[in-house]
């Protein structure tokens, strides 16, 4: 794990979570998953990403890095839009 992701301390109440029962736990917002979903379901693996070397001019670069983090996924986003669009 990114020691960024881990260098704040939790807002949860993670002994109260300990402590509390499955029946105590709301789960009216989630739809129960029956047989009927599982029969539909699909498995879908994610497809890797490939490291590649690319040049980029250095005002565009520096816009979606002003994004802040996740500029990388940002870029790969509108790439694969302009891919999306453009298929035959």
């Amino acid at each position: 794990m990114n020691a960024r992701n881990t260098s704040r301390e939790s807002r949860s109440d993670w002994e109260a979570l300990d402590n509390m029962k499955d029946s105590d736990i709301d789960l009216t917002d989630i739809p129960e998953l029956d047989a009927d979903f599982f029969r539909h379901a699909k498995v879908r693996m994610p497809t890797g990403k490939q490291s590649v070397s690319l040049r980029i001019d250095r005002d565009v670069l520096d816009w979606f890095r002003r994004q802040g983090r996740g500029y990388q996924t940002r870029m790969n986003a509108v790439l694969r839009a302009y891919v999306d669009a453009h298929r035959q």
